[in-house]
């Protein structure tokens, strides 16, 4: 195990909290739903072993949710201990994700969530009213946010030959080069 979602949802909370800015139960369970998928995706292996459920709002940790769950929509105001993580690859994943999903609400994060195959799958067969504790599959996940990375990666190579940081051959993949 590399950490737990407790650890993970902890330093998100700090992180806001340093910044002066608020974050809710809905808005936190988006993100770890999102450092989870993305870690999958990049390293191959779960961030934690804590699962995510298809709730009807998105992605959920339900432990981290009961933890928080008195705070209902509002801010959660808890000052936990900022954690370190053993791991070398966890900080500057879990940074990446706040810097990119972060600036969003909770509620564009949940629309967001809503059309990505890891909670579309999950909820496979159910009404968007339906209650569902079904399990988000890690080899789902795993599969889009690898696809996701590669999206990104690809789209920063474009952006980088648009500004002649990279020429036309250094933008091609290894296997396009003979470099493999």
């Amino acid at each position: 195990m590399i950490t737990t979602a407790a650890k993970v949802a902890d330093y998100i909370l700090c992180y806001f909290h340093e910044r002066g800015d608020e974050i809710s139960n809905l808005k936190l369970q988006k993100l770890i739903y999102y450092c989870q998928g993305w870690f999958l995706g990049l390293h191959r292996e779960p961030l934690f072993y804590d699962s995510l459920e298809a709730w009807k709002r998105g992605p959920v940790q339900s432990k981290l949710y009961k933890r928080f769950k008195t705070y209902q929509y509002h801010p959660i105001d808890e000052d936990p201990a900022c954690p370190n993580f053993d791991d070398s690859r966890v900080k500057p994943l879990v940074d990446y994700i706040l810097d990119k999903y972060g600036c969003y609400t909770a509620i564009e994060l949940e629309k967001k969530t809503h059309q990505e195959p890891p909670w579309l799958d999950a909820r496979q067969g159910l009404k968007p009213t339906d209650e569902s504790t079904n399990i988000i599959s890690n080899a789902v996940m795993e599969d889009f946010f690898k696809k996701e990375a590669q999206r990104e990666e690809t789209d920063e190579k474009q952006a980088m030959m648009i500004l002649g940081e990279l020429s036309f051959e250094e933008a091609l993949p290894a296997e396009r080069t003979g470099d493999v």
